[in-house]
C-alpha cells in the first residue's frame, strides 16, 4: 500500500502541507476561504525541534491499533486497499484512538465537534495526497515501501 513518508532532511517546517491539507478538505477549495471562512483542523501536523521539522501523519499501518481500541468501529481496516478509514457518523468522541495510536498522528477535531482528525490520504485512491503534491522542498512522498 502507498503511504506518505516525510523526508525530515527536506522538511523546512513551512507548514505548507497543512495549508494544503486544509484546502483540499474544504468545501471552498480556495486558499483564504478554506482558512478564513471554514473551521477545518490539517489531517497532518508539522513536528519540529530546533533544526528537524517533519509532518506527522496516519501511518495506516498494517496492524493498526485505532482500529482494535475504537469502540464502534469509526475506525476501520479497509481491507482491499490497507488504508484506515473513519465515519465520523459512528464516532461517539471517546479519544481511545488518539491514545491507542502509537505515532500521536490522530488529533481532536478543532472545529468542536466530538470528531478526530486524521490522515485520509485526500480520499483518493490513485492520485497523490495534497500534502505531498504541494510541498515545495519533496520532504514527503507518497509511495509504496516494503517494511
Amino acid at each position: 500500500m502507498k503511504r506518505v513518508y516525510a523526508k525530515e532532511e527536506y522538511c523546512l517546517g513551512c507548514r505548507l502541507c497543512e495549508v494544503y491539507c486544509v484546502v483540499n478538505h474544504s468545501k471552498s477549495q480556495d486558499i483564504i476561504k478554506s482558512h478564513k471562512l471554514e473551521e477545518i483542523t490539517p489531517r497532518l501536523v508539522i513536528e519540529s525541534k530546533g533544526i528537524i521539522s517533519f509532518a506527522l501523519q496516519c501511518r495506516h499501518c498494517d496492524d493498526a491499533a485505532c482500529t482494535k481500541a475504537c469502540i464502534t468501529g469509526a475506525l476501520q481496516k479497509d481491507s482491499k486497499t490497507g488504508e484506515v478509514t473513519y465515519d465520523q457518523e459512528k464516532c461517539v468522541g471517546c479519544w481511545t484512538c488518539i491514545m491507542a495510536c502509537s505515532y500521536g498522528a490522530i488529533r481532536r477535531d478543532e472545529s468542536g465537534q466530538k470528531v478526530i482528525s486524521k490522515c485520509d490520504l485526500c480520499g483518493e485512491e490513485e492520485s497523490e495526497p495534497a500534502c505531498v503534491t504541494n510541498c515545495p522542498n519533496g520532504a514527503l512522498v507518497f509511495e509504496d515501501r516494503e517494511e
